[in-house]
């Protein structure tokens, strides 16, 4: 062990030898771990690009905005927002929680559970159920009349019990 002028152990002569080891290993697989990553990347395309994915309905996991959406489609004739509870799927898709039957997992579910803010958009002309998390596009479902009716119902019904803390009447005389 070194020792500084006044006798006590250095930290940094402890602990060299540890840190050169670790930095042998950490610092390649670093690098390994960029270039997979900016590899990877295939980057968002442009609001154009994305709203031409939507004209010919190819919507693209990922690679499409609300924004993009309502841009060609317009406001959706039904919309909810709302704390959502994600499946993660094998090929790193994601599932809502509320698309699968209650007790069930969906098919090629790998354990994996993510959760957020999603937003739904139900375009019943068109028969499509869009939902993203954080701004991109993570799950598209493409519904019969009866289904998407169904859906729009349950929503109804599901709303008539929320509580709205804005709508609350206030009893006399309580500021």
């Amino acid at each position: 062990m070194t020792q500084t002028g006044k006798g006590v152990t250095s930290i940094f002569a402890v602990l060299g030898p540890v840190v050169r080891r670790t930095a042998r290993v950490l610092v390649p697989f670093c690098g390994l771990l960029a270039i997979l990553e900016t590899g990877g990347c295939k980057g968002m395309p442009t609001l154009q690009q994305q709203e031409a994915l939507v004209r010919s309905n190819n919507l693209v996991l990922d690679q499409i905005t609300t924004r993009a959406v309502v841009n060609v489609w317009g406001e959706p004739p039904h919309y909810r927002s709302e704390f959502t509870q994600f499946f993660v799927m094998s090929d790193l898709s994601l599932v809502p929680r509320s698309r699968v039957p209650a007790g069930e997992a969906p098919k090629g579910w790998s354990s994996g559970v993510h959760a957020g803010e999603g937003v739904y958009l139900a375009y019943p002309d068109r028969g499509w159920l869009l939902v993203f998390l954080n701004e991109r596009l993570v799950y598209k479902e493409e519904l019969k009349p009866e289904q998407m009716q169904a859906l729009i119902k349950a929503w109804a019904y599901e709303d008539r019990f929320k509580i709205r803390v804005d709508d609350t009447p206030r009893a006399v005389g309580v500021q």
